[in-house]
């Protein structure tokens, strides 16, 4: 086994007892989170037999072929992940209307143990991996926070670690460079510096070194990454739900994209804003104390983290083996086998991350963490992990291998058209009926989370007036359908890459950028424009009259390069700034007029 394997540290003793027959209420026990966890699976099972037995009902028109067969494997693939999305949307929306502003109290209440004002009296590290990022710009952020935390009466409750795997020696002399200059600033900092030779284990590894050096010496610890941004209230409220919450190992913050100066990201950083604010919640309702962890903006219970969570490489030599590349969610399934919770605070607060400049970015991104996911096949079997936290795993792997599955089905679906008789043999009414379902259910999530906002007036002004949310929803959407065959195609191509041998590593990302330049664009997206070029000459061939039907696919493919271009233009990300198009609340604030 290549994970370190500890005893189960038994902590059912230490719970705290309910203050108010209130608490006793709210506090969901065993039996009623097993009961929402089987309704959840209920409703994903039966939406998924529904769509198979659809898909199949269309096939079987003009007779079920091989090739067909395949094409149903592909659908099948593609369904868990849509359908999970689509319940958790709309039980996070329930849960927002009927609960308000204690929704998250509802679905984690442990929140409500903790007024606000209750003393810190426990040590906390904060700390930061970086890797050939850009010091100047990280750094600021973190002592942003620790300016701020020494203007409460906790300041000496708070240590800050940079833990510094860069390997660039220019890049290495400005961190040093910088860490001085703060020194230098604030004499009495509690600001500790290192740098690592070697970069085993990648941020996990990172991590595991400073725990061997530290692990006695803090409660908890709570890591941010080069583009994580935390208030101080939000630091302060999650230690004292931890502080009063022993049987908590990781709290996870909500995550929202810091403001952008390019179109793209704003785009972006707007739909995952309302897509997590439904998802997260709705998760949370039947997950409970099997929550997600994201690697940052979290507070980890250093001790059981250090004792049950230290990860080793996986053996051999394939794409799958070394260490492991996203190890957040598995750090999140070791943590609950070793007996304590993983609980997520499903509210917007201050954390805060930064989001990829561009289209290009973006999909480097996506591919890190794909290669990352999918070494979770390896450990799907690990012992003693929770049913649910294997289903997280499995989910992980299945959010990878669904956009390939679609892009596979879509090829397989092309070469039907040279068959007589075989497409021509469905429905238009159900071959359209079946389309506009599986599209409404991809887009469920962030149609709960704008319909949260738009059903509650204050939260509508915070993000700019419902009619702006809708301009901007509806563009937003859009966008991530002429964008969605692009990532589709280039996770399908690294995934095929993979099975060869093709892996990636960890390193800086690209986190700013004043534009896409177009050399560059066509380096990377010209295997998308070629298949789309391929594509429309099929079906101009073949079956003329199913372009109109393809559009949504060949035209994003044909033009990947210009979309990918022209969504990181400057003047456009500026017009959308002008009009307001993407607002979000720190949008607002940030891009104020002086």
């Amino acid at each position: 086994m290549t994970i370190q394997q500890k005893m189960p540290l038994a902590i059912e003793a230490t719970r705290l007892a309910p203050q108010s027959l209130a608490d006793v209420r709210a506090w969901p026990n065993a039996r009623t989170v097993a009961a929402r966890r089987w309704f959840v699976l209920s409703l994903n099972a039966i939406t998924i037999l529904g769509l198979t037995a659809c898909m199949v009902m269309l096939l079987s028109y003009g007779g079920i072929l091989a090739i067909e067969w395949v094409m149903l494997l592909c659908y099948g693939l593609t369904l868990p992940w849509m359908t999970i999305g689509l319940w958790n949307g709309l039980i996070g929306f329930v849960i927002d209307r009927r609960y308000g502003s204690k929704a998250a109290e509802h679905v984690n209440p442990a929140l409500a143990r903790v007024r606000g004002d209750e003393p810190i009296t426990t040590r906390t590290a904060i700390v930061m991996p970086l890797r050939n990022e850009d010091p100047a710009l990280s750094l600021e952020r973190l002592r942003m926070l620790q300016t701020h935390l020494a203007a409460t009466p906790y300041a000496n409750q708070f240590t800050f670690h940079i833990l510094s795997d860069t390997s660039k020696a220019n890049i290495a002399a400005q961190e040093e460079d910088e860490i001085a200059a703060w020194r230098e600033a604030v004499p009495d900092a509690p600001l500790h510096y290192r740098r690592r030779t070697r970069n085993t284990g990648y941020k996990a590894g990172n991590i595991a070194e400073f725990l061997d050096d530290y692990a006695g010496d803090y409660d908890f610890f709570l890591p941010l990454d080069a583009d994580s941004v935390m208030g101080v209230d939000a630091v302060l409220r999650m230690v004292r739900v931890m502080q009063a919450s022993p049987e908590i190992g990781m709290l996870q913050s909500l995550i929202a994209g810091l403001p952008s100066q390019t179109f793209f990201t704003r785009s972006l950083v707007f739909g995952m804003s309302h897509v997590m604010r439904s998802f997260t919640l709705g998760s949370a309702w039947w997950q409970a104390d099997c929550g997600p962890n994201w690697g940052h903006n979290v507070l980890i219970r250093t001790e059981p983290f250090h004792k049950s969570c230290m990860l080793d490489a996986l053996p051999g030599r394939g794409p799958l083996s070394g260490h492991i590349l996203s190890h957040d969610q598995l750090e999140a399934c070791l943590m609950r086998r070793a007996g304590y919770e993983i609980r997520v605070l499903a509210e917007e607060s201050d954390s805060y991350e930064e989001n990829p400049p561009s289209l290009a970015d973006f999909l480097r991104r996506e591919i890190r963490w794909c290669n990352g996911n999918l070494q979770y096949l390896r450990l799907l079997r690990l012992p003693g992990l929770r049913p649910v936290s294997r289903v997280q795993l499995a989910l992980a792997i299945q959010a990878y291998v669904a956009p390939a599955a679609w892009m596979l089905f879509i090829i397989l679906g092309a070469s039907l058209v040279v068959v007589d008789q075989q497409v021509g043999a469905i429905p238009l009414w159900a071959g359209l009926g079946l389309f506009a379902a599986v599209m409404t259910m991809n887009l469920m999530p962030k149609l709960m989370g704008l319909g949260q906002v738009l059903f509650d007036r204050e939260r509508a002004i915070q993000w700019g007036g419902r009619g702006r949310l809708i301009v901007s929803g509806f563009v937003e959407i859009l966008v991530s359908m002429l964008i969605a065959p692009v990532m589709a195609f280039g996770l399908t191509r690294f995934l095929i890459g993979l099975l060869f041998g093709q892996r990636v590593g960890w390193d800086a990302q690209q986190r700013s950028r004043e534009r896409l330049e177009w050399m560059e664009a066509t380096r990377f997206f010209w295997p998308q424009t070629i298949a789309g070029l391929a594509l429309c000459a099929w079906f101009a061939h073949h079956a003329p009259w199913a372009l109109a039907f393809g559009a949504p696919i060949i035209l994003p493919l044909m033009f990947a390069i210009p979309i990918a271009v022209l969504t990181a233009e400057p003047l456009f990300g500026k017009v959308s700034r002008h009009v307001g198009l993407f607002d979000t609340r720190l949008d607002r604030a940030a891009f104020a007029p002086e």
